[in-house]
Parts: C-alpha cells; sequence; structure tokens
C-alpha cells in the first residue's frame, strides 16, 4: 500500500488560523479525494485551523481505497468513497472532480451529510449557494445539503470586486488570469518538471497533460472552449463572479492562460467603477477586507509575486493605478495573486465548514427552518 504525507507549505504564521468562537463540537468530517493534491490539503488545513473533528474519514475512488495517509504521527486508511460510507458524517470536503460530485454528493446528503464541493458540478445549479467565506458568507446558510466552492481564480478576484462593488459600484471587469500547473493536479506538477529536466538535458519535452509542452511557455487554453469562443475555465469566472457578488448583469471578461508556475494563480484586472476612485482609496479599501494584503511599492519592486504567495491563506493586490482609458477616474488597474491550492481550493472550503459549524447551519435550510417551526 502506498503511504502519502501530506506536504506543510509554508509556515505557521502566513495562516490566518480557525474561526474565533466556533463550537467546539466534535464532528464527524469526510474528504472525499483525500490522495489528491487538494485533498491532501484540505487535510493539512483542518488540522492547522484545530477543526473540531471527532472522527476524520478519507475516502478516495476504489483504485485508491486501501493507501494510508500519514497525518500528526498517525496513520489513516482511505476507503472507497460509496454511499454507504458517509452514514454518520456531518461535514464532508468533496474534491474528487465533477463527474464524482454529480453521482456521489446527493447520495451523500441523503444519508445525512452536508458537503462542501470544490467541483464545478454544482456552481451554478439554482438554489445551491457559492460562497467565499468574506465575501458572501450568509449564503451558507440557505443550503439544502451542498454549498459549491467557486472556481480558484474566482475565488481570489472576488473579494477585491467586493470591496469597489460596496464603495464605488462596478460597471465592467476585465481579468486576464495567468494561472500554475497545480491547478490541474499532481500529474501536471510532474510534466512540468519532467519537460525542464528534458530542456536541460537538451532532450525533446512531451506533453501529455496539455496540448502543447507547458515549460517555459504559455499556453491560452484551461478546459474545453464554448461555442462563444470562450474557453469554459473563463466563462466559470464570468459566471460564478455574478453569484458571488449578486450582480447578475455585471459585464465581465476573462482570457486564462496556463503558465510554467507550480503554484499560484496570478491575475491582471482591468475595473470600470460607477464612481470616481483614486489608486489611494483603493489600497485602504482593500487593506480592509479581511484576507486581503496590499503590497503595492512598484519602485522598491515590491509587489505580489507567484512564489511568494504560494504556502500562504492571504489574496494579495498590488500595483494599483489609475486607468486613463477610462474617463472620469473610474478606472483601476491592479495585480492580484494567491495560493490556488490553499485560498483557491482547500482553505474557503474549510471555512465554510467553520462558517456552518459556527452558526449551527450543517443541517439543510429547511430542516432548521421545521424544527424553528416546531418549537
Amino acid at each position: 500500500m502506498r503511504c502519502y504525507t501530506p506536504a506543510v507549505p509554508g509556515t505557521d504564521e502566513n495562516r490566518s488560523g480557525a474561526v474565533p468562537g466556533m463550537t467546539r463540537k466534535p464532528l464527524t468530517v469526510a474528504v472525499v479525494g483525500a490522495t489528491g493534491v487538494v485533498g491532501r490539503t484540505m487535510i493539512q488545513v483542518l488540522r492547522e485551523r484545530d477543526f473540531p473533528i471527532g472522527e476524520l474519514r478519507l475516502m478516495a475512488s476504489g483504485r485508491s481505497a486501501g493507501a494510508r495517509i500519514s497525518i500528526g504521527g498517525a496513520t489513516h486508511e482511505v476507503v472507497e468513497a460509496v454511499p454507504e460510507a458517509f452514514d454518520g458524517v456531518d461535514i464532508a470536503l468533496f474534491s474528487a472532480g465533477g463527474t464524482v460530485s454529480e453521482d456521489l454528493a446527493p447520495a451523500a446528503v441523503a444519508h445525512g451529510a452536508t458537503v462542501i464541493d470544490n467541483s464545478n458540478a454544482w456552481r451554478m445549479t439554482p438554489g445551491v449557494p457559492l460562497v467565499v467565506s468574506q465575501v458572501n458568507p450568509d449564503d451558507a446558510g440557505l443550503h439544502e445539503g451542498i454549498v459549491a466552492n467557486p472556481n480558484c481564480s474566482t475565488m481570489q478576484l472576488v473579494p477585491v470586486l467586493m470591496a469597489l462593488r460596496d464603495a464605488v459600484g462596478l460597471e465592467r471587469v476585465v481579468v486576464d488570469t495567468y494561472q500554475s500547473v497545480s491547478g490541474t493536479g499532481a500529474d501536471a506538477i510532474a510534466e512540468l518538471e519532467s519537460q525542464i529536466r528534458a530542456h536541460v538535458a537538451g532532450e525533446p519535452k512531451t506533453a501529455t497533460v496539455y496540448p502543447h509542452p507547458i515549460a517555459f511557455n504559455a499556453v491560452p487554453e484551461i478546459d474545453v472552449f464554448l461555442d462563444n469562443g470562450y474557453s469554459r475555465e473563463e466563462w466559470k469566472v464570468v459566471s460564478e463572479s455574478r453569484k458571488i457578488l449578486h450582480l447578475p448583469e455585471l459585464r465581465l471578461s476573462c482570457t486564462a492562460v496556463r503558465v510554467p508556475v507550480f503554484v499560484s494563480h496570478s491575475e491582471a484586472v482591468h475595473v470600470e467603477t460607477t464612481e470616481p476612485i483614486t489608486p489611494e482609496r483603493a489600497r485602504t479599501l482593500f487593506a480592509a477586507v479581511p484576507g486581503v494584503v496590499v503590497q503595492d511599492d512598484p519602485a522598491a519592486h515590491h509587489y505580489p509575486l507567484a512564489t511568494d504567495a504560494a504556502g500562504r491563506d492571504e489574496v494579495f493586490v498590488g500595483r494599483i493605478r489609475q486607468d486613463p482609458s477610462v474617463a472620469d477616474g473610474r478606472g483601476l488597474a491592479l495585480w492580484v495573486v494567491s495560493d490556488n491550492l490553499r485560498k483557491g481550493a482547500a482553505l474557503n472550503a474549510v471555512e465554510i465548514a467553520e462558517i456552518l459549524a459556527d452558526r449551527d447551519w450543517i443541517r439543510p435550510a429547511s430542516s432548521r427552518a421545521a424544527v424553528g417551526i416546531a418549537r
């Protein structure tokens, strides 16, 4: 049997810690996709934030069942993710892909679990909350068994847009993403490493994960292309941002590019606001958002970097400047960077779980309402 040990990126002082006052009632927590890159990061984040776990169940596909994962000196065996495995589970964190989530999440709910799903399966389903912890936490309370975790690129974008929405209004957003290979998974990380070694050795670079070699390249294709010419990844940023921000008509365009970076996504963002705003005020607004850090001193070469963001929980924003192409001081350009495995996936999922536990929202909204009426 294979033995996995979750990586521990960064240091403890780089992490935000658990929500103060969260209930200490021990919960049974399942992690589905526990042997994957994001699944292992979810396990690490649960431990770092001292989430109140009474029992931890690690689940994966049948081919990974029986694998052993070392956690805090203890070894846990991975079980196959089947409906019956969710009996007695309070919260299930899913990171096993859309097909698995479509099939298994409703079954998990039927067995009594509340699912926090990291795939694209449920994000745009009416009635399923799509939540970023510091943007729309109240939406989590509306769930009927499933809460969706947004796409990693959307995740780091919307806290910044929220600050502008609330202060000066949003008219239009154009975002170009520069996404690391870890967003695709362990095979993509290995492929980038092998292509770098091949380049150094003067050998041909072989591509199997992406349609072209990713080493020393930039590939403007993430996920499949849609009939409108956008990739599915690009359209996720558009549709998910509108849903999370409660701005269904927001004009937003995205170009998504895969780049040869191991961890952390970067974004060039251009915003047209309803009212004028200066870069100075924008810095103040961004710095006031929990989990957002302003790094903006270009003269000193101080701005967000993918390598610095890796292993960190925060969203970093810099290169904040006026966009002179927008009239009346209503345009901003900025640069946003975040670790796509942590805040972009695992951390936000755990933060949603903390919200559900802290506010006693683990049961579906209709069930909670029925209990309230009975009382």
